[in-house]
């Protein structure tokens, strides 16, 4: 499984990883799942859907995070990656933490890229 990043989602990451200093050990995990269920596993890996575009976008919602020590999955970190079967490749779209003013992912970003 060939793994790529969006520009924004670096920058994200970047900030993320001053805080969450685990962060790039935790993605690494992520991406090991990802390689044996790419298509997510719901509750914790689901499809995000109405969005009017043929691309598999998913939203990875409990997310480990060892700094967040007795959070677990709850963490409250949110991945968002498209998957291009044919390809077998997966980019990494956005990732956030979820607060009460961010609750929702960029679809303006994922339909600049896969509309």
């Amino acid at each position: 499984m060939e793994f790529s990043n969006l520009p924004e989602f670096d920058k994200q990451f970047k900030t993320l990883l001053r805080k969450y200093r685990t962060l790039e050990e935790d993605l690494d995990l992520l991406k090991r799942v990802l390689e044996t269920y790419p298509r997510g596993y719901p509750p914790r890996i689901f499809r995000v859907s109405g969005l009017g575009i043929n691309t598999e976008i998913y939203k990875v919602k409990h997310f480990r995070c060892k700094t967040l020590k007795h959070k677990g999955s709850r963490s409250g970190i949110r991945i968002v990656y498209a998957f291009f079967a044919e390809e077998e490749k997966i980019e990494f779209i956005e990732i956030y933490y979820k607060e009460k003013d961010n609750i929702e992912c960029d679809k303006n970003r994922i339909l600049k890229y896969y509309s």
